[in-house]
């Protein structure tokens, strides 16, 4: 995006959404310092969330919502800033990414325009990049994590929900870091979370597609993680992380399926 003028005065607001995130939201909290504000959404914490929230002088959003896109909005809600960075529990944000961000948002329009940025993730398995074979719901390589207030929704949906973004697009270069799975029993855990949620957003639906669909939707996605995204360049972690995008609506489909006949 090709900026205008100089705004290097505007606002910046951190938002971090939780859910239990102890055990990681002080090393997440602590990168994201250089903001000119913390907003944390705790979702149903019962452990030390809140605390270390606290502790770093977050603004906090307390409560209970059973979809992720109405609780992601309500934290965006929150923030004053005119600029709003969104960063998961589980990512990190390095210090080149934070500066390119400050610039980026010194160069932007003004207040009142509406602009949202790609920002680039290396994911790790446990301590472990893996850098191919990431595609669709079963890995983010891009997303939309730098936008104006008012440029960035999300839908409804329980898992991974629709985005609505208005106005130009740009890409930041810096990566952001996201420890994706501590290992492979992680992430086998993760994918029956995934498929139930997803089950769930299908029966609401009142259409969760036909069986043979989803088996053709298996091997295509597989086809495209492991062959099309070089998975195969990951050697066994590419295999799983494909056969997982793989299953992911097969699984979804069968759960939603089964579920109405039990």
């Amino acid at each position: 995006m090709t900026a205008t003028s100089l705004h290097p005065g505007q606002k910046l607001s951190a938002l971090v959404v939780c859910h239990n995130e102890a055990h990681q939201l002080a090393e997440c909290l602590q990168l994201l310092m250089f903001a000119d504000e913390l907003v944390v959404v705790l979702d149903r914490c019962t452990d030390a969330s809140r605390d270390i929230a606290v502790q770093f002088g977050a603004t906090l959003v307390e409560g209970a919502w059973p979809l992720e896109g109405p609780r992601r909005n309500s934290g965006i809600a929150a923030c004053t800033g005119e600029w709003i960075v969104e960063v998961d529990a589980d990512e990190r944000m390095p210090q080149a990414l934070a500066d390119e961000i400050r610039t980026t948002i010194s160069h932007a329009p003004a207040h009142g325009t509406h602009a949202h940025f790609l920002i680039p993730f290396d994911n790790y398995v446990g301590r472990l990049l893996v850098r191919h074979g990431w595609a669709g719901v079963w890995g983010v390589r891009a997303a939309p994590r730098l936008f104006s207030r008012g440029s960035k929704v999300w839908g409804d949906q329980r898992i991974h929900p629709r985005l609505t973004l208005l106005g130009p697009r740009g890409r930041l270069v810096t990566p952001m870091i996201h420890y994706v799975d501590r290992n492979l029993s992680d992430m086998i855990q993760r994918l029956d979370r995934y498929t139930t949620q997803r089950a769930a957003d299908l029966r609401a639906s009142g259409d969760i597609g036909l069986l043979r669909t989803a088996i053709r939707r298996f091997f295509s996605r597989f086809i495209k993680c492991y062959f099309l995204d070089h998975g195969y360049r990951e050697g066994a972690w590419g295999f799983v992380i494909a056969l997982m995008g793989g299953l992911y609506p097969l699984l979804s489909h069968l759960k939603a399926r089964l579920d109405q006949e039990t």
